[in-house]
């Protein structure tokens, strides 16, 4: 079997490959198409970055964002990562970094990785959906982002500091209100930035 053509035909209208349906689409076992992905992945076509589940390379214009909502299906990027897009850190993480509800876990493949932060489902909210082109991925609202960044690490007995961060990215008035929704540690521990620093609004 050709499986460069089988994963480039795959690559029309997905991003992410799952063992198990190849093994089904085109009546192969289960064993021969782990070892078949196995050497593409040395071939660099894909990237092995959960149990069966595989990034394909030859997807252009693909994210590996992508894969942040079939590795866990009740999560959404935040913290470091979502910090970074929306300008609010200057920091570059190295991973995807998401909060979920299901099982805390980092995934980590070649060059893809995505951690997974645990969350109680009183906290699952504040995220926005993003279409690619082949699907789609959630991720926290600048202000929800900021207060799961800040109750994690207070979590973890770490302060975080926030006079590395540009809150003028940030709404005030929807983070006040969001952080009433948080322990109160995490409203305390916002206060002086939201008596000092400037906001959108």
């Amino acid at each position: 079997m050709d499986w460069v053509t089988a994963l480039r035909t795959e690559a029309q209208t997905n991003s992410v490959v799952h063992a198990d349906a190849l093994a089904r689409k085109y009546n192969v076992g289960p064993i021969a198409v782990t070892q078949a992905l196995a050497r593409q992945e040395q071939r660099g076509l894909v990237e092995h970055i959960g149990k069966k589940i595989y990034f394909n390379w030859l997807a252009s214009d693909a994210s590996p964002r992508e894969l942040v909502n079939v590795l866990r299906a009740k999560a959404y990027v935040s913290l470091d990562t979502a910090l970074r897009e929306y300008g609010i850190s200057t920091q570059s993480p190295r991973a995807v970094t998401c909060v979920t509800t299901e099982r805390p876990r980092k995934f980590k493949g070649r060059t893809i990785q995505i951690v997974y932060r645990g969350i109680s489902p009183q906290l699952y909210w504040g995220f926005a959906q993003k279409q690619t082109r082949y699907g789609s991925y959630q991720i926290a609202e600048p202000e929800k982002a900021l207060l799961d960044f800040v109750y994690l690490a207070l979590q973890d007995g770490i302060a975080p500091p926030l006079d590395e961060l540009e809150f003028e990215r940030v709404s005030r008035s929807k983070l006040v209100d969001y952080a009433r929704r948080f322990p109160s540690t995490v409203y305390k521990h916002l206060l002086p930035a939201l008596a000092t620093r400037p906001f959108t609004t």
